[in-house]
């Protein structure tokens, strides 16, 4: 054998209890696991490399089913962002907005739209259009080696609606629906997974349902799966989350919603209301998953907040409504007085709203402070620092948004169809602790400190799960014959590193990662290697 890890307790990803093991790899695979070796007296695998597991748990690797490393993985050959966690799958193309399928109009209004997430690409060879060109950039990044982690990619509808529509609030014309549906399909036959939505992101929250349902059919005809930031978190939170379920029933579509959970106060104590609802649609027949993050903040873009007519047009438009002092007052009145559908229906609490990064390092001292205690150090109203931010950073300022609720976190996180999503947005100085810290936070702070879940739940949360999500035959368990992504990690001593302060630390108790067989994070160090491929759907039903 290439490899043996001696003596693991395994957490095989299928939620049954533990066992002890030899674990011995072989070609990047699984070749054979002999439970109890030590005690049985039985003929141990042997390997080139022997490594002592004693006290460690072995698991499948972590699935991140949402993340925002589309272009951090082209950037970054290191990635310890994520590889240092034991993520060894990611799930890009998040949230509707995303970088393929495009032409040089859309590449260029897609990347000022989203630079808070992804910073905007100015060190990235644009060098692709389709998806099927993206995914083939990320097999030949690095010198033609490869990415950090394996990445999986669903097809950005608020993309495509930009696409084919442009950034007009009206209904698409029957040709634009079909140009639509062809760019999905082609999507999904060049490798997509599913397709995501932002519904409080313009402009694909402009999409009625008729739409999203003909979408979501072509989605549903190749197996894939629909991911929908639904339309609101807020006010309105349930009925959004059971439009979803009924557009996607109708579509014979596959449902994951993304970051769900219920924020503000109007949905304080009322997960049980949304679980309620899934498991009513559950037990009717429908397929559906979702994915959370371990934290009570969100994070996103400060643009995201302002009501969508002041979004119609792109963000030059944008800008120029911020600059007409007029129109200005009016998107405030939205904003603090009505609550914007940007921030959920709910009026906007400037205190809530912190500023994690900027483009332009002249803002940096905005970092880190609320927009209400900027304000006060500047003897301005917080819409006066809100829209002299937005103005001034060109769109491009990242937030954290302080409204979710602990009891919503650990109730849905129990769920029967929950995985996990880091929805790490890795731009700003101050990013959310979860790009660096969701993983051992479900596995040191929910699992073992509160026992929210047990260790072998929260690992088959983390890994079959999802991997039965994305349909993959050889992924998400340890089993012979698997894919060897692989994590060890210390149950006693597994914890995040990243704090709201610092937020860039890397965990700890997490000695070694493997992808496809090959360590990406040995003895607690990011190694070199780069076996991370894309991730392509090639069966369909």
């Amino acid at each position: 054998m290439d490899l043996v890890f001696r003596d693991a307790e395994v957490y095989d990803g299928s939620g049954g209890p533990s066992y002890r093991a030899d674990v011995a790899l072989q070609d990047g695979r699984i070749a054979s696991i002999v439970k109890e070796a030590a005690a049985a007296g039985c003929q141990r695998p042997t390997a080139r490399r022997t490594v002592d597991a004693e006290g460690l748990a072995l698991s499948p690797g972590f699935i991140d089913m949402h993340a925002h490393s589309d272009l951090a993985l082209l950037r970054d050959p290191d990635h310890s962002a994520k590889a240092a966690q034991g993520v060894t799958l990611e799930v890009l193309g998040q949230d509707g907005l995303s970088y393929a399928p495009v032409d040089d109009r859309t590449l260029a209004e897609v990347r000022r739209a989203i630079t808070g997430w992804n910073g905007d690409g100015s060190d990235i060879d644009f060098d692709w259009r389709t998806v099927g060109e993206y995914l083939d950039r990320l097999d030949r990044s690095h010198g033609g080696e490869g990415i950090a982690v394996n990445a999986a990619y669903l097809v950005p509808q608020g993309t495509v609606r930009m696409y084919a529509v442009g950034w007009e609030d009206r209904p698409a014309t029957a040709a634009e629906l079909d140009r639509m549906r062809r760019l999905v399909a082609e999507g999904m036959e060049q490798g997509a997974v599913g397709m995501s939505s932002g519904l409080t992101y313009t402009p694909g929250m402009y999409a009625p349902d008729t739409e999203l349902t003909e979408l979501c059919k072509v989605v549903a005809r190749y197996g894939g799966y629909y991911c929908p930031h639904h339309r609101s978190y807020g006010a309105g939170a349930l009925g959004a989350y059971e439009e979803m379920v009924a557009l996607t029933r109708d579509a014979g579509c596959a449902l994951h919603l993304a970051h769900a959970t219920m924020n503000f106060g109007v949905n304080e104590g009322r997960a049980p209301e949304l679980l309620a609802l899934l498991d009513e649609a559950l037990d009717g027949g429908s397929d559906i998953s979702l994915d959370t993050y371990p934290y009570t903040p969100g994070c996103t873009t400060l643009v995201a907040m302002l009501p969508s007519w002041a979004s119609e047009g792109g963000p030059e438009a944008v800008l120029a409504r911020l600059r007409d002092d007029g129109t200005a007052e009016r998107i405030r009145h939205h904003l603090e007085e009505i609550g914007s559908d940007g921030c959920h229906g709910v009026p906007i609490e400037w205190d809530t709203i912190e500023i994690s990064g900027v483009s332009d390092p002249a803002l940096a001292p905005y970092v880190g402070a609320t927009i209400a205690r900027s304000a006060g150090e500047r003897g301005e109203s917080p819409w006066a620092t809100a829209r002299g931010l937005l103005i001034g950073d060109r769109l491009g300022t990242t937030i954290l948004q302080h409204v979710g609720h602990e009891e919503n976190v650990r109730t849905i996180m129990r769920h029967r169809v929950h995985t996990g999503g880091s929805d790490g947005i890795l731009q700003g100085s101050k990013p959310h602790p979860r790009a660096y810290g969701t993983f051992p936070q479900y596995l040191g702070t929910y699992a073992r400190d509160l026992g929210v879940l047990s260790l072998e739940e929260c690992v088959a949360h983390l890994t079959s799960r999802p991997a039965a999500r994305l349909r993959l035959p050889d992924r998400g368990l340890v089993r012979e014959g698997y894919r060897a992504d692989l994590v060890l990690f210390d149950p006693a001593t597994v914890a995040p590193g990243s704090t709201f302060d610092a937020p860039r630390t890397l965990p700890v108790g997490i000695p070694h990662v493997l992808v496809d067989g090959r360590f990406v994070i040995e003895d607690g160090v990011r190694t070199t290697a780069l076996p991370g491929r894309a991730i392509r759907r090639t069966a369909y039903p």
